[in-house]
């Protein structure tokens, strides 16, 4: 199957937000928030009290990417991609990400609320707001995603998972962000004695995690080079979180643990609404729900392992 051109994802999305003005402000308001979020903590790593870390956070960040590309490369080695083996794939991916979103993300949130706002329910809230966010975010997107077929001239399953797994990628991408600021947060007054165990943990759960986003990929039928490269680039936002991580360290640190929510949120939405009725799409069930429990199983092995 042929993956979606980025001209006709713009022209679909354009067409969406004049159908949908409202809903299309809304998203809008919420990117440029983040966006702003964003910006504003880079600006404050390189004038405020961290700003002689920041070298020392961008090669953690770098150290994240690098483990990420890794992963990628290793996805080089498939060759032609059974149906049955692209569920199984993407399943294993989906069971990667999920526990990914627990033991990455929700309770290392949970933790950094704690040091803010106390432990117990003030902490669990902020987290939840988070969540709540992110399942919005996706929830916009997912309002725009599905009409992509028909803007696009594109009909059944095959363009269903071609949406589908994008969203998918997109997560990934969004949970490289918070993992990269916290390497930044770790880093940012220069203590490698806790910086560095973490920026390695994190290195390590990299490698499987930009294996999965290439998986994701080739399971959609993207040429193997080209997903290789994309999910390269998906571990950029290691180094650019890294950097958003020194500047939230001086000046917006509730940020932190509401971002891990919110990727958290993002990601479970997807692996729930999209990945998994995909891999069951074309009656594999049993090889993709096996898949999944495998992905599962590794990748709460290597972050309860790494801590």
């Amino acid at each position: 199957m042929d993956s979606v051109s980025p001209a006709s994802l713009r022209r679909a999305w354009a067409l969406q937000a004049q159908s949908h003005p409202l809903v299309a402000i809304g998203l809008g308001l919420g990117l440029v928030a983040v966006a702003w979020l964003c910006a504003s903590s880079i600006y404050e790593a390189f004038t405020g009290e961290n700003r002689a870390h920041v070298g020392l956070a961008l090669a953690g960040g770098m150290a994240g990417f690098a483990a990420t590309a890794a992963g990628a490369l290793a996805a080089a080695v498939f060759g032609h991609v059974s149906t049955r083996s692209q569920d199984s794939m993407l399943g294993f991916a989906a069971g990667m990400m999920l526990a990914a979103s627990a033991f990455s993300l929700i309770l290392p949130g949970l933790e950094a609320a704690a040091l803010q706002v106390g432990e117990g329910p003030r902490a669990a809230a902020v987290v939840v707001l988070g969540l709540g966010l992110g399942v919005l975010l996706m929830l916009g997107l997912d309002y725009f995603t599905p009409h992509l077929h028909e803007a696009s001239g594109q009909r059944g399953p095959d363009s269903a998972r071609v949406g589908g797994v994008w969203l998918f990628v997109l997560t990934i991408v969004l949970h490289n962000l918070p993992e990269g600021m916290a390497i930044g947060v770790s880093l940012s007054n220069g203590d490698l004695a806790i910086g560095l165990p973490l920026t390695s943990a994190i290195a390590i759960q990299d490698i499987p995690e930009g294996l999965a986003v290439a998986i994701a990929l080739r399971a959609i039928g993207m040429p193997r080079g080209r997903a290789v490269l994309v999910a390269i680039a998906s571990g950029l936002m290691e180094p650019l979180g890294a950097l958003i991580g020194v500047g939230m360290a001086s000046g917006y640190a509730l940020a932190y643990p509401i971002s891990m929510g919110l990727a958290a949120g993002a990601m479970i939405f997807v692996v729930s609404h999209e990945v998994i009725p995909e891999t069951h799409r074309n009656g594999h069930e049993t090889a993709a729900t096996v898949g999944l429990m495998g992905g599962f199983a590794v990748m709460m092995f290597l972050d309860t392992a790494l801590g």
